[in-house]
């Protein structure tokens, strides 16, 4: 509301249109240097003034017209803006308890595909899985707010040369009763042990790329192994995501888009664009400064550069994507750029709006974790630790809480999730359990049991009987500490838009970090129930702590996490 109003107010005054003012707008980091402020240096050029100037003329000018609301100041080159607290106060308070409070329709009319998580089969559901998982499903979340259509993808690994490699090892070391018995745990087995095999008999390597060979080609005995291996997976996939509270709106393996490969290598083909290099057929990109993107190898097996060509064309033609976004390892940049690259050779437009959206690693203490070398942590075993450490805390804080069992549940899952989801993305995250768990700090159960507390406030203070009473008064919001919360409430619209634009969750989880303690702030200068204070004051600050709740469990549920009304 602040940071729209002052666009506003500042749009005819720097011939800029309110939309690309709002990304310009920060606030200051102290409140005496304003409430926000814009920063004057990027108009140096085009006013041909120093920003110093610049900043004490728009100064001058807003002050001198008149408005009670704001005045101006400027400082460096900075043009600090100062707003009447009085006139705000009960606006952003009923605006925050809206109900369609954080949404708007920035993206109506748009599609946006989400490709996330794609753990691939055979292969463990590790922790390193959480951060594609939990960093793609709130950006559907923060997209869907933004009034996008969102389409989520899972583009599961079902197919590549791994599974030649883990077909080779059953036929050498599998047995039939111990992969029914355990299908994940003896398939990681059987994967690792391959892998320590090939470096001392490196023939093993060609053995397995001859047994992907079989799959492609249709071998009955491959495609047996390979199907009771997606199957299996599937159902442990399922299970990790129940309880995280992922769901997607297409699950589709890479396998899905083998009959479609042959129309992308076919096009290819009529451009001109493929070439034969060392018996491989490969897409020269070294114009744009790339290697060459190899799209079927020495033996005519695909690699995934070609499927997910196919995959982009599916995407775009069938499932009528205008953006798509592929949350997905830093690792893969230079992939994702050959691929964006080689849809651009073919004449499609459109590759532009197809965009990486890179993460960095996840370790544990300090190592990175390798299915290849069997170092893997399983996320279900880290998730059921977390939920254990969570109904201890709890029952040393409130043995008394009912249905501790599921609110134990919320607060473990959201623990983990909410240790990656407050991290930037493109950082590595050393994970911590201990650490994510705790109600101290900033953790998810900090922000959790922050929503928490506001909820029992309100039901000694009796909210819904006042608010039917008494409307909010700003006058009884006159502390300090009062309207920097709600200066921090009112960032909530703009930190959703930002977020969406730099496809960061991240920003939306130090938001909630900075609103809980903003209000402890405010509940900790003055009491709010008891007192000298009449109903009419206790309403009008029940009435920001009831707005405060509910942007938190907004804010929760966009980043995947649920907030329990007791802790």
């Amino acid at each position: 509301m602040l940071m729209s109003r002052a666009a506003e107010w500042l749009s005819p005054h720097v011939s800029m249109p309110p939309e690309e003012l709002l990304s310009r707008l920060e606030v200051p980091p102290r409140k005496e240097m304003g409430d926000l402020s814009l920063p004057c240096f990027p108009l140096v050029k085009a006013w041909r003034q120093a920003p110093q100037a610049i900043a004490e003329g728009l100064a001058e000018r807003i002050n001198a017209s008149g408005t009670e609301e704001i005045r101006a100041a400027a400082a460096g080159g900075y043009l600090n803006l100062f707003f009447a607290a009085d006139h705000w106060k009960s606006d952003i308070v009923n605006r925050a308890r809206a109900a369609d409070y954080g949404s708007s329709g920035l993206g109506s009319g748009q599609r946006v595909v989400i490709d996330l998580s794609s753990p691939n089969i055979a292969k463990p559901f590790g922790v390193g899985h959480l951060r594609s998982t939990m960093i793609g499903n709130a950006l559907a979340n923060l997209y869907r707010a933004c009034g996008y259509e969102v389409v989520t993808v899972n583009h599961l690994g079902d197919w590549g040369t791994q599974f030649g490699k883990l077909i080779s090892a059953y036929r050498r070391w599998g047995s039939g009763e111990a992969l029914r018995k355990e299908p994940i745990r003896e398939s990681l087995r059987l994967y690792v042990k391959f892998h320590e095999e090939a470096e001392r008999e490196p023939a093993l390597e060609e053995e397995g790329r001859e047994a992907f060979a079989q799959l492609e080609r249709g071998d009955p005995e491959a495609l047996r192994l390979w199907r009771f291996f997606v199957d299996e997976s599937s159902k442990e996939f399922r299970r990790v995501y129940e309880r995280l509270g992922v769901g997607f709106d297409h699950w589709t393996g890479e396998s899905f888009y083998n009959d479609k490969i042959a129309d992308v290598v076919n096009e290819l083909e009529k451009l001109s664009l493929l070439e034969e290099d060392d018996g491989a057929r490969i897409v020269r990109l070294e114009e744009r400064g790339m290697p060459p993107c190899l799209i079927l190898k020495k033996d005519g097996s695909t690699i995934y550069a070609v499927r997910d060509l196919a995959t982009a064309l599916y995407r775009r033609n069938v499932l009528g994507a205008d953006t798509i976004l592929y949350v997905v390892g830093a690792e893969q940049s230079l992939h994702f750029q050959q691929v964006f690259a080689v849809l651009d050779k073919m004449g499609h437009a459109w590759s532009a709006e197809c965009r990486h959206v890179p993460f960095g690693l996840m370790t544990m203490n300090g190592k990175k974790m390798s299915t290849r070398k069997g170092k893997v942590v399983f996320l279900e075993e880290v998730l059921d630790e977390a939920v254990q450490r969570a109904r201890q805390i709890i029952d040393e804080k409130n043995p008394e809480l009912p249905d501790k069992e599921r609110v134990s549940q919320a607060v473990g899952v959201g623990a983990i999730v909410f240790g990656d989801l407050k991290h930037h993305r493109q950082l590595s995250v050393d994970f911590d359990l201990e650490d994510a768990v705790s109600f101290d700090g900033e953790t998810g159960p900090y922000v959790q049991y922050a929503y928490a507390r506001i909820c029992a406030l309100l039901r000694r203070g009796r909210f819904e009987e006042l608010r039917g009473k008494h409307a909010v008064n700003g006058a009884h919001l006159a502390s300090e500490e009062a309207w920097e919360c709600l200066k921090t409430l009112d960032r909530f619209e703009p930190i959703i838009r930002e977020a969406v634009a730099e496809n960061e969750p991240f920003l939306v989880a130090r938001f909630l970090l900075d609103l809980a303690q903003s209000f402890n702030r405010f509940y900790n200068a003055g009491r709010i129930l008891g007192g000298d204070a009449d109903e009419a004051e206790i309403a009008s600050k029940l009435g920001l702590a009831s707005a405060v709740a509910s942007t938190l469990k907004r804010g929760l549920g966009l980043l995947g996490i649920e907030a329990p009304e007791e802790m």
